[in-house]
């Protein structure tokens, strides 16, 4: 347990180390100081944090010396390379990159579903899933104490701030090229983005699926204890700013019905229901957006598999699906349960 440990967050500058420093400010999260790291670029910055100006620091290897809990949003890279220096001084890291998320001796963590596992950290490390595995698990665990989860068919529509700045700044400049008659220019992505869905997320395995559809099998069988899962997943990048929304076909070992399913969402954390269709009630990404709550709509029982529910779950990835969890598992941790 600790006690007004002293933070730092690393790769304090970028879009999720910003969402990390708001989460802790706005959960009014319990610390005796806050070191900001980035890289030797963004080194000298000025940040505010409760009322105060922070300097950003440049990242080395002795900056964990008098840090107790590091938060890392960083990338996989910075990750590989410093989390284990972090650990090794004593400091427990919470890492929201995929280097560790596999390993055998690093718990994967959604503090919703099984918080019990950030207790049990040999390396000091913690890792945060994937933000489409966290949504899409935020829906679909509730409904799983109930009917017991068997598979997973999932499509998921993500937004272009999981690219990071860049794919924002390439969606808002495509749309601006087109609606001027000039010339679209591409980078961040293989193909255009504006006005078209991608049906790539990261690079092809030779199984045929993407690294990004893979996560959501992997990482689902850890969070949940599911050895036997099966998932099958498509991702696909689409032009919405914030929030990833996925379809989600789930099979049970039991037998379902809507009205039981609705009731399972009743009184649980970080996800609601929005489930009036008739009334054209149903979440869109910017429900969610800048928000904590997943939001679940459109469940029914699907036509083709038996004893599966059909719905759709969006959720602010910046958020739950990183920065909110990644805070959520430092809660945890202050709290000692």
């Amino acid at each position: 347990m600790m006690t007004n440990p002293r933070v730092a967050i690393v790769g304090a500058t970028g879009a999720v180390g910003v969402e990390l420093l708001s989460c802790l400010e706005t959960r009014n999260f319990p610390l005796a100081s806050l070191k900001l790291l980035a890289s030797k670029r963004s080194a000298g910055k000025q940040v505010a944090f409760r009322g105060e100006m922070l300097t950003v620091e440049e990242l080395t290897k002795d900056s964990f010396a008098d840090v107790d809990l590091a938060l890392f949003a960083a990338g996989g890279d910075i990750s590989r390379e410093y989390a284990p220096i972090a650990g090794a001084a004593g400091c427990v890291v919470v890492d929201n990159s995929s280097a560790f998320r596999q390993d055998a001796d690093v718990p994967l963590v959604v503090p919703e579903i099984n918080p019990e596992a950030a207790f049990n950290h040999p390396r000091n490390i913690i890792a945060n899933p994937n933000c489409t595995t966290i949504i899409t698990l935020m829906a679909l665990f509730p409904l799983h104490q109930k009917y017991g989860l068997k598979t997973i068919i999932a499509s998921s529509y993500q937004a272009v701030s999981g690219s990071g700045q860049h794919g924002i700044t390439e969606l808002e400049n495509q749309v601006r090229a087109i609606s001027n008659g000039h010339p679209v220019e591409i980078s961040t992505y293989p193909r255009q983005i504006a006005f078209n869905v991608l049906p790539q997320i990261d690079k092809f395995t030779d199984t045929g699926y993407t690294k990004e559809e893979l996560k959501m099998l992997n990482e689902g069988r850890k969070i949940m204890g599911l050895p036997e899962l099966k998932v099958t997943c498509t991702c696909v990048r689409v032009p919405v700013y914030r929030s990833h929304s996925i379809s989600c076909v789930a099979q049970f070992e039991q037998p379902v019905d809507v009205e039981g399913a609705r009731a399972c969402y009743e009184d649980k954390p970080g996800v609601a229901l929005m489930d009036e269709p008739e009334a054209g009630v149903w979440p869109t990404p910017l429900d969610s957006t800048n928000g904590d709550t997943c939001f679940v709509g459109r469940i029914r029982k699907d036509l083709a598999v038996d004893n599966a529910l059909n719905l759709w779950v969006v959720g602010d990835q910046v958020r739950k699906g990183a920065a909110l969890n990644a805070v959520q598992i430092a809660e945890l941790l202050v709290k000692g349960n």
